[in-house]
């Protein structure tokens, strides 16, 4: 099982990343993915969740209306467009399979920052 974040990066208040999250060692198609982020020393937060039996994910509601998630599953790879970003952003993002405490990847790094 492997999971692969990646598209973090230093961005400006306003702007935009999509994350991609690449999977293999699992049946993608047939299992709930999940994004979220978490600093050093504190808790998980749940961004967005893409369920294996639901045709649109669920959004905390923190990034509702800015973030977009999706899943490609002849590829195998899930993404999470982010758009209008805040400093309050920032953060190391993750994705997960099963839920926000399965299995996950390294993490990418996304900065917001002036």
């Amino acid at each position: 099982v492997k999971l692969v974040e990646s598209g973090g990066g230093l961005v400006q208040p306003g702007g935009s990343l999509r994350l991609s999250c690449v999977t293999s060692g699992f049946p993608f198609a047939t299992t709930t993915i999940v994004w979220h982020r978490q600093d050093p020393g504190k808790e998980l937060q749940w961004v967005a969740t893409f369920r294996r039996d639901r045709d649109s994910p669920t959004y905390a509601p923190a990034v509702e209306g800015r973030f977009t998630m999706s899943r490609d599953n002849a590829k195998d790879t899930a993404y999470l467009q982010m758009t209008r970003l805040r400093v309050e952003d920032t953060s190391t993002y993750y994705c997960s399979k099963d839920s926000m405490w399965g299995r996950r990847g390294q993490g990418t790094q996304v900065t917001v920052s002036s």
